[in-house]
């Protein structure tokens, strides 16, 4: 199992990057730089087949353009993620579910002009070409109501895990020449999972929920590959709920915060 999968994606930076760019508080030069920090070269998948992700980012501007001149409050643009036992909140059974569920580093849903029809966003990764594909796909049966969580209810579930994710990794006494100082890695994968940082423009309580769930997901990661001890996988992989709820509660109040 490829446990940073589990806990991070760079799509949710690339979903906050995007939403900024929108909303013009970030310029394309400065979206396709952090872009490539977060997967290389960025084309189109099927529908732009090894087109410039620029054509990608002019129908998302076409798509939404008179939500953004309207200044609507209701976020662009939402960052879907799934994991063992959570499906992915898009219609069962629809291309976009099954593209969402076989990928682990989820999608982004854009809503479009019509609100009938939203653009799911899913991301192939190519590691050895440095190289993400990206497949449109238009969705038009309703989506599933998404929790909206608030920030401070994400903030507290995931406040809760950190504790509880933190007291495992102290309780596990584990040292070894390899890994000295648990506590040094988990500030190192943190550092990781940041990169490459956030917009300037994203309100301090997206931020404050991202790093909440980097720590978590360092934590989790530390132990269960770092230290490799798994005695703690039923304790710690129940976690994995709240990193995603807060991950995507993050992107959704920044979106909303992004149209003032």
């Amino acid at each position: 199992m490829d446990m940073r999968a589990e806990v991070w994606s760079p799509v949710q930076n690339i979903a906050v990057w995007c939403g900024a760019w929108l909303w013009g508080h970030e310029s394309t030069d400065d979206l396709l730089d952090a872009l490539t920090e977060l997967g290389g070269e960025h084309v189109g998948g099927e529908l732009y087949s090894g087109t410039p992700f620029t054509d990608v980012l002019a129908l998302i501007r076409r798509e939404t353009a008179e939500i953004v001149e309207r200044g609507e409050r209701e976020p662009a643009m939402r960052l879907i993620l799934s994991g063992p036992g959570e499906a992915p909140a898009l219609p069962a059974g629809s291309a976009s579910a099954r593209a969402a569920t076989e990928n682990p580093a989820g999608a982004i849903v854009v809503r479009t002009n019509d609100r009938d029809r939203h653009l799911v966003l899913v991301p192939t990764y190519d590691d050895a070409a440095a190289l993400t594909r990206w497949d449109v796909i238009e969705e038009t049966e309703p989506l599933p109501q998404p929790a909206w969580l608030s920030p401070g209810e994400a903030d507290a579930l995931l406040s809760q895990a950190t504790n509880e994710s933190a007291a495992l990794i102290e309780a596990s006494g584990e040292r070894s020449d390899a890994l000295p100082n648990p506590r040094l890695i988990v500030g190192t994968l943190s550092d990781f999972y940041d990169t490459p940082g956030l917009p300037s423009a994203v309100p301090g309580r997206s931020a404050k929920l991202f790093a909440r769930a980097d720590r978590v997901a360092a934590i989790i990661e530390t132990v269960t590959d770092r230290i490799n001890d798994h005695s703690f996988d039923p304790q710690l992989l129940r976690l994995w709920r709240h990193i995603r709820q807060a991950r995507m509660a993050g992107v959704a109040y920044a979106l909303s915060d992004f149209s003032r």
